[in-house]
């Protein structure tokens, strides 16, 4: 392939470009892109099924696992900052950029000098946050702190041996974002069962040696961080893009993602500051308050973490090729495509789990000694709320991808402040009630993050059509009725094949073996798609409406 390379400043960045056949324009490749990610991100959500269902087993819900939960949300938190939000954002469009505009001398510059930068500053904030533990631990426990010095002095020594996890799977963020630019989507959406794996290794095998079990799991964590970071080094050897890593603040590409970066935390993490939220005031409810969040979140978060996520993750190089490229028909297209396969996912799954939501949390977690019936009708409560706003959490995943790949870190801010703020007004609005008469405080804190979600989503999709970035297609009625008449198909066939829906939270569900439990779920489940699907060909829906616009090639090879 013949190519003309373009000249580079001192810093490596691009001064030229260069082209390449674009390849077939009718190779649409995102759906068949979405789907492999889907595919390892189902994978790995059916491991942390498992993972979860072990840890049940193992710590319930008791006062140690809520100490766990709180000493892995706190770097995980940060990763999804460091990793998979704000950097990710805004690492990816520049990466794209110079990939559209330079040669690969000025991608691997600036790859190097990312990965030494942000390496630098991972090690640091990982050395202060392990030496003052404790003051964090006091920040996110509060309650801890002043009432409970068991909890809290657990929480603050956990956090030690968990947070170090961030920054190896920061890193693995830097390495996935690479392989991402490149297509290749399947090794970054297959590490993650790395985690899933150790942890459910550290319950099993290692948990029996501690005196408190959930020091094994923080352990699995930590071991986890530096798996994931492992595994990717070979695949990025493939593709000649393994970093070099170099300190350079002053770098043109590390000082714009920098630039980005800023805004962009709260842009792509307004989610992830509410849930933190919800983790800090829950510490100040009950005992198990943090442990019915974090059960009921992982089940809402399956859907999310595998069509949501996958879909983001394919759009946003996309999306930031289109823009760089200056195609505008195309970048709408993609969005809109976006849009409607989140749809067809999000409205069924949100609908499914609040009418099963108590018999789906019986079989996954109920064991009777360290799990009670009290702890599932708990969790139910918050997973209903959790479920109602599935569909906005899904929405945001691929709406803000819309402004970042157009490096617009500034509106999502707007709206993440607003969404955070309405959150935290309605927490006390919700919470405070509910607590004081019903003892449910936990669930006003997980309908006022749906809420939330709800109004970020439908400020970020008024403000993309006001700007004149996205154009809705014309089919959008018919999609809609579609949509809706398979969805009703699917929950009529759900009450009909279940029966009365008080039979799956009988004593008989709730003394069944697990493996007749989960084959009960498994088949209802299974009945309730296959009608889903049915009323939707029925209705006129075709396979090609899945396909979505042509894939953005790039100029780099």
């Amino acid at each position: 392939m013949t190519q003309e390379r373009s000249q580079l400043d001192d810093q490596g960045a691009p001064t030229g470009a260069f082209v390449e056949p674009s390849g077939n324009p009718k190779d649409n490749g995102l759906l068949r892109s979405s789907g492999v990610v889907s595919f390892f991100t189902m994978l790995s959500r059916v491991m942390g099924l498992a993972r979860d269902v072990v840890f049940a087993r193992v710590i319930g819900a008791e006062a140690f696992a809520d100490v766990f939960f709180v000493a892995f949300k706190i770097p995980n938190f940060f990763r999804r900052l460091f990793a998979e939000g704000a950097f990710a954002q805004a690492f990816v469009p520049i990466l794209g950029e110079y990939r559209e505009q330079g040669s690969q001398a000025a991608v691997r510059s600036l790859i190097s000098r990312v990965s030494g930068t942000l390496g630098l500053t991972l090690l640091l904030f990982t050395l202060v946050i392990v030496l003052a533990a404790p003051a964090m631990a006091a920040i996110f426990a509060p309650k801890w702190f002043f009432n409970d010095p068991l909890k809290f002095t657990a929480t603050a020594e956990m956090l030690r041996i968990t947070f170090p996890y961030l920054m190896f799977i920061s890193m693995t963020g830097v390495a996935g974002g690479i392989l991402n630019s490149y297509d290749r989507f399947a090794v970054p959406a297959f590490t993650p069962i790395l985690l899933n794996i150790s942890l459910i290794a550290a319950a099993l095998i290692a948990a029996p040696m501690f005196e408190q079990p959930a020091f094994a799991l923080a352990w699995g964590v930590l071991i986890a961080g530096i798996l994931q970071f492992i595994f990717q080094i070979p695949f990025l050897l493939r593709i000649h893009m393994l970093p070099a890593p170099k300190v350079d603040w002053h770098h043109p590409g590390v000082r714009k993602i920098l630039k980005l970066m800023g805004p962009a935390i709260f842009g792509v993490s307004v989610s992830q500051i509410n849930l933190l939220l919800d983790t800090m005031l829950a510490t100040f409810l009950p005992t198990g308050s943090v442990s019915w969040l974090y059960y009921s979140d992982r089940l809402s978060e399956l859907p999310l973490g595998v069509f949501g996520i996958a879909i983001a993750t394919v759009i946003l190089p996309n999306l930031s090729r289109h823009h760089a490229a200056s195609s505008t028909q195309e970048y709408s297209e993609t969005l809109d495509w976006a849009l409607k396969m989140i749809l067809l996912i999000a409205v069924p799954a949100s609908a499914a789990l609040v009418l099963l939501a108590e018999p789906i949390l019986v079989t996954l977690f109920y064991y009777g000694d360290v799990m009670t019936l009290r702890d599932m009708s708990m969790a139910t409560l918050s997973l209903r709320a959790y479920a109602l706003g599935l569909i906005a959490f899904m929405l945001i995943k691929v709406l803000a991808p819309g402004f970042f790949a157009r490096q617009d870190m500034r509106t999502p801010v707007r709206i993440g402040i607003i969404a955070m703020v309405t959150n935290m007004v309605l927490n006390i609005l919700f919470v405070v009630p509910l607590h004081f008469y019903w003892q449910i405080g936990h669930l006003g804190l997980a309908a006022a993050t749906s809420v939330a979600a709800f109004l970020n989503a439908i400020l970020l999709y008024v403000y993309l059509k006001r700007s004149g970035v996205y154009v809705a297609s014309g089919h959008w009625v018919g999609f809609f009725c579609r949509l809706s008449a398979a969805v009703a198909a699917m929950l009529v066939v759900l009450v009909v094949v279940s029966g009365p829906l008080d039979a799956l939270n009988s004593e008989v569900w709730q003394n069944m073996p697990w493996w007749q439990r989960s084959r009960g779920i498994l088949g209802l489940c299974a009945a309730g798609f296959v009608a889903y699907v049915l009323m939707l060909l029925i209705t006129g829906f075709k396979r090609s409406d899945l396909r979505g616009p042509a894939k953005a090639t790039s100029r780099q090879p």
